[in-house]
């Protein structure tokens, strides 16, 4: 069975936050254990298993979020639809349909796998370090979004343009251009060679 936050409070002290863990795996995605989801991201990182959403509206607009500032990594930069880390023993496509449906109040259309990517990047203001196999994942929103405030400070869906011209103004995520790289191959099928990405 996954571990989630509710299983992991069973275990955790009386009064402690209960540990959220993360799987960890070698360079072909393969798991080989487990480690506490800090631990994981404090350099010079270890390598584990994590997941990226790019959602487009029916215009073929890409939904971004500017993380909320009361995350401990990362707050308050722009960075793509949703992204985060399967429990242990979850399914990534599961993993991502939960986040998006948790941290955006929606539950993602059409949504496909649009393969992997593995990174090292090292986030400078918070020296933390992202070294991870990440699961891609294109589709689109087809309903009103209800952001979680906790989690998403700010929405916009952005045309490819309208992208470039924020991306080169604002800050964004350490790995935002990593994981869009990697994902322009499914984006470009879903969206269309006039949507211009």
């Amino acid at each position: 069975m996954p571990t989630t936050p509710a299983t992991a409070a069973t275990s955790a002290p009386s009064g402690a936050a209960p540990s959220i863990m993360l799987e960890l795996v070698d360079e072909n995605g393969t798991t080989i254990g487990t480690a506490e989801k800090l631990s994981a991201h404090q350099a010079p990182g270890r390598l584990h298993r994590a997941f990226s959403v790019f959602l487009f509206d029916e215009e073929g607009r890409l939904l971004l979020q500017r993380r909320a500032l009361g995350k401990y990594h990362s707050p308050g930069v722009w960075s793509n639809t949703c992204c985060g880390h399967p429990y242990p023993g979850e399914a990534p496509f599961t993993a991502a349909a939960r986040r998006v449906s948790e941290e955006l109040g929606v539950s993602p259309s059409l949504m496909a796998e649009a393969g992997t990517v593995r990174y090292n990047h090292p986030d400078p203001v918070s020296g933390l370090v992202e070294q991870e196999y990440n699961h891609l994942f294109v589709g689109m929103v087809q309903a009103p979004l209800r952001p979680d405030p906790e989690e998403v400070g700010e929405t916009a869906f952005v045309t490819a343009q309208e992208l470039a011209e924020r991306h080169a103004s604002v800050p964004f995520s350490a790995w935002f251009m990593t994981v869009l790289d990697a994902a322009r191959p499914a984006i470009k099928e879903l969206t269309g060679a006039a949507g211009g990405w």
